[in-house]
């Protein structure tokens, strides 16, 4: 366990470790950021306790052994950094892997995985008390290690005295959610949205679970599912946020998942109408399946309660390029500094010329990496326009194209981080990403105490 003005690593004494260089824990200001947890034991692949037997296949369920061990992981790591999987919990990302949405699905706005994830509920009910934390699933393309098909990353808080998780109940009028999750929680200052899709919860008459104000007439050439799409998302978060006390102008970090990259400028049309001034950080994900059937968007969110004195500034920086979409490089809000989309991009909005090859001499660099390190010098000019550090970086999430670019990216990666690392996450969605060339993509949090 070592410490950088506040930051700190932790390496729990049991369970496996990590073979690759990121943190399992990193603590920072009262929040703890547990890094991705998949059912592996980092040697054979697969840990023996959650497999199958391939002789008798029918006789358990690969998601429901894998998330108990994942889950029971997490519970063990988790107490090593003083806090309570049950309780202390106020985000859960929750990856799910499967062969759908192929490609051509994705192109027909087919954003559907075709899979259930009750066996995962399952389990987690048995590790997670109500009311439970902010849910955000997604379903992608591949996880780390093979055979995987679930893979969970965390952020916790740590308990002071008087401050409990205060979960929101859904309000009037709007279907709960049918994985038990809060629709929002509350921690002090905080306020945590579960993703939101345009739906109704229920199966649609129209083979889809659609909300009927969501719709679009599929026979008449007018209107953008897209769009409307987006609208009522984020009609159905605000009223969460006003339940929970808070309000969508408030909001300081943005989690956008979408299905194909076409679909990123309608979202941001309506994104602009929502947030004309001073837009929250966002993360804009494609290639995402959606856990709803005819679902082209899904939104999470973290807010300030509106009646918390923290204020949420903009950071911006000439020495980063400028975001090509609706959002700021970055928000500053008590201790944390909340990252938009990370990429190798240029303020045109186009693949960094640094990060390219020379077409007569494609074999003489390797451009992911090259687009971590445009990417990280990037990071490092928004950290210190808001006073703090590359080292305060305390959690990534990393999105591929392709596996295949991995090795290379997490060298570099590893140059500006030889100790300490940041809490890691690492999944593959496909491509091309919302920057054609663009083999990576990160969503950061960072650590930046007030002087």
């Amino acid at each position: 366990m070592t410490t950088d003005q506040g930051r700190v690593a932790i390496w729990p004494g049991e369970g496996p470790k990590p073979v690759m260089p990121y943190s399992p824990i990193v603590k920072a200001g009262g929040w703890v950021f547990l890094a991705g947890q998949l059912a592996t034991d980092f040697a054979t692949g697969i840990a023996p306790e959650a497999r199958v037997n391939p002789e008798s296949p029918y006789q358990g369920d690969a998601l429901e052994r894998q998330s108990r061990l994942v889950l029971g992981n997490l519970d063990t790591t988790l107490k090593a950094a003083g806090c309570d999987l049950s309780t202390d919990v106020v985000q859960a990302w929750q990856w799910f892997t499967s062969p759908r949405p192929a490609r051509e699905d994705f192109e027909r706005g087919d954003n559907w995985p075709a899979i259930s994830i009750t066996p995962y509920l399952r389990s987690r009910d048995e590790f997670i008390e109500q009311p439970r934390p902010a849910s955000i699933p997604g379903g992608v393309r591949r996880l780390m290690v093979t055979g995987a098909i679930v893979e969970v990353d965390l952020i916790a808080i740590e308990r002071e005295p008087g401050v409990d998780s205060e979960g929101t109940a859904v309000p009037e009028g709007l279907a709960a959610p049918l994985d038990g999750s809060s629709p929002a929680l509350r921690r002090g200052d905080w306020v945590f949205l579960s993703a939101e899709m345009a739906t109704a919860w229920e199966a649609g008459g129209e083979g889809d679970a659609i909300a009927s104000e969501a719709r679009v007439d599929p026979n008449l050439w007018y209107g953008s599912a897209i769009e409307k799409q987006t609208e009522a998302t984020l009609q159905k978060l605000q009223r969460i946020a006003a339940a929970a006390g808070s309000s969508l102008d408030r909001c300081v970090k943005a989690s956008v998942y979408i299905g194909h990259p076409r679909d990123f400028a309608g979202m941001d049309r309506v994104w602009r109408e929502w947030f004309p001034h001073n837009p929250p950080a966002r993360v804009v994900v494609p290639y995402m399946g959606l856990g709803a059937a005819g679902a082209r968007v899904q939104v999470a969110m973290t807010l300030l309660a509106g009646d918390s004195p923290l204020t949420k500034p903009t950071i911006e920086t000439s020495d980063a390029p400028q975001p090509f979409g609706h959002e700021p490089q970055a928000v500053k809000a008590g201790d944390f500094l909340f990252f938009s989309t990370q990429m190798a991009f240029d303020s045109s909005g186009a693949l960094a010329q640094e990060t390219r090859a020379n077409p007569g001499f494609p074999f003489y660099v390797q451009p992911p990496k090259l687009q971590m390190r445009y990417i990280l010098k990037n990071v490092n000019a928004i950290c210190e326009a808001a006073g703090t550090t590359l080292a305060n970086i305390c959690r990534r999430q990393v999105f591929h194209d392709d596996f295949t670019w991995f090795a290379q990216t997490m060298e570099e990666w590893h140059a500006h981080f030889p100790e300490d690392a940041p809490a890691s996450t690492t999944v593959e969605v496909g491509g091309p990403l919302l920057v054609p060339g663009a083999h990576l993509m990160l969503d950061l949090i960072g650590y930046a105490p007030a002087s």
